[in-house]
């Protein structure tokens, strides 16, 4: 079901994420291409989208398309430049890699496992998932520090402007992609409960605000 497509991977450019949803589609990988995208899982930490493009794909399909990639990557790391600067890198550098895979594109990723077997270390499927388990963990964590924003929302929402419904939406209800395409809360509980309540003081004192600054104008009731 289309709902269930999330993003993949972004891309800078049409053409890129072109290529990408190619692969995935020749493989049997349902894809949706987005060019104009909202702002999901922006958080108030200062995340932002940066790039244009995005290739969506159900979420189950998330295995199955980091396979593919890989796979389609290994073909390319014989063809590396001599000058390519991963080969400088240290085995610290290159296993600092592997252990934040999903800030790295997955030719950095697979080259940074060749380069560190041919250096002698022992590279394997069980090292590689453990060491994705662990940064799962990581990144599932919810963002800290949203007093600020708790303040603010129920300053706002006490104020009966909108302002106030959106921040407790979003601290409430955002949520963020994990790289195994799993969707988890971006707050802790207790920061959830916040925004819950200031998203429900918001509902109520906004059109109360907005009557009573009709009323407290006549002007405003002629007709």
């Amino acid at each position: 079901m289309i709902e269930n497509f999330i993003a993949f991977r972004s891309f800078p450019t049409l053409t890129q994420a072109k290529e990408l949803e190619t692969l995935l589609k020749e493989n049997n990988i349902g894809t949706i291409l987005a060019d104009n995208l909202p702002p999901v899982d922006i958080t108030f930490s200062g995340n932002t989208l940066q790039n244009q493009y995005e290739v969506k794909i159900d979420a189950s399909d998330f295995e199955k398309a980091e396979l593919i990639l890989e796979k389609e990557t290994e073909n390319l790391l014989e063809t590396v430049d001599p000058d390519y600067y991963l080969l400088s890198f240290t085995n610290e550098e290159l296993y600092e890699i592997l252990l934040n895979s999903d800030e790295w594109n997955v030719f950095d990723y697979k080259l940074a496992q060749k380069l560190l077997t041919e250096r002698g270390k022992t590279i394997d499927g069980d090292m590689l998932a453990s060491l994705k388990k662990e940064r799962l963990k990581i990144l599932a964590k919810p963002e800290e520090n949203q007093k600020p924003w708790i303040i603010a929302g129920y300053i706002f929402s006490l104020l009966g402007g909108g302002i106030g419904i959106v921040i407790g939406y979003s601290l409430w209800k955002s949520k963020k992609t994990l790289p195994n395409g799993e969707r988890v809360y971006s707050y802790s509980e207790e920061d959830r409960k916040h925004g819950k309540t200031i998203f429900y003081i918001s509902l109520i004192v906004f059109p109360l605000s907005f009557i009573f600054s009709i009323f407290s104008n006549p002007g405003n009731l002629n007709f």
